[in-house]
Formats: structure tokens, C-alpha cells, sequence
């Protein structure tokens, strides 16, 4: 008898998980919340940084520029590294420029920050908010690209 109440309590407990299932490939509410408040936390951090910064506007102007190059780069590799790993068409051009975009941005933010008169602790902000704003809209298309393609992949069914 005791063996039937525990099969019994088994199913019942199968029936649930079968109901409250979600595909472990899609990113979870709470992970696209992160991102999100990650990318705007470093974006703001980075504009904040520079609206109260002691310098000229053409060089707000530039790590503003060097900030939005950055972000749109980043999303750009992302973008054809999935597309080449899913095997959507990628030309070798885009490919290769939207990764000499990235290195571009990373590179033109360490020479103006290696040649700019400010604090070190200065410096190192505005590396670590561009670092952040960068690393999360990463993960913010990522978080895009993946849940359409699961919800694309459900309405089909």
C-alpha cells in the first residue's frame, strides 16, 4: 500500500513539473532584468562621468563618440559571431570589420585615456563604466536574440 501512495505522490509530482516546464535555453526574466541594468547603469555612470567632468567639450564629445562606437561594435560582433555559428549567410568583410570596430573603440579609449591630464581613479571609471556598458550590451542582444528565437521556434509548434 505504501508503495502505491509513493507512485501515486510521483506522478502527481511529474504532472507538475510537465506544467511548469520553461526551455532552459531562454534567458530568465531576472537575467534580462540584470542586463538591462547593467547597460544602463554603465552608459549613465560613463555620461554622468563626463557631464560633470573639468574638461573641454570636444573631448566630452570624443569619449562620448569612442562610448557609442563601442556599444555599437560590440553588438555588431555579436551579431555575426551567432549569425556564423548558426549558419546564416555572414560575409567575411562585415565580419572582419565589425571586430576591427571593437578593437578600434577599445583602443581609441586607452590612448585618449592614457594621454588625458585627469586623476587615475578618473581614468579607471571611465574603463570600468565603459568595460560595463560594453560587456552588458553584449549580453543584452544576446538575451534578445535568444528569446525570439525560442518564442519564433514555439509559435511555429
Amino acid at each position: 500500500m505504501e508503495q502505491l501512495q509513493n507512485s501515486t505522490e510521483i506522478e502527481k509530482t511529474n504532472s507538475k513539473r510537465e506544467v511548469n516546464t520553461r526551455n532552459p535555453l531562454k534567458p530568465t526574466p531576472a537575467f534580462i532584468g540584470a542586463s538591462w541594468m547593467a547597460l544602463f547603469i554603465g552608459t549613465i555612470s560613463f555620461c554622468v562621468g563626463l557631464w560633470n567632468a573639468d574638461m573641454e567639450l570636444n573631448e566630452k564629445g570624443y569619449y562620448f563618440t569612442i562610448l557609442l562606437f563601442g556599444l555599437f561594435s560590440v553588438i555588431s560582433v555579436q551579431k555575426s559571431v551567432r549569425d556564423r555559428s548558426e549558419g546564416l549567410p555572414m560575409t567575411e568583410l562585415y565580419y572582419g570589420l565589425s571586430w576591427f570596430a571593437t578593437i578600434a573603440s577599445l583602443v581609441l579609449l586607452i590612448i585618449g585615456l592614457w594621454n588625458a591630464e585627469m586623476f587615475l581613479s578618473e581614468k579607471g571609471f571611465y574603463g570600468m563604466s565603459f568595460a560595463l556598458s560594453v560587456f552588458a550590451a553584449i549580453a543584452v542582444q544576446k538575451n534578445t536574440r535568444d528569446a525570439k528565437l525560442i518564442d519564433d521556434k514555439i509559435s511555429k509548434l
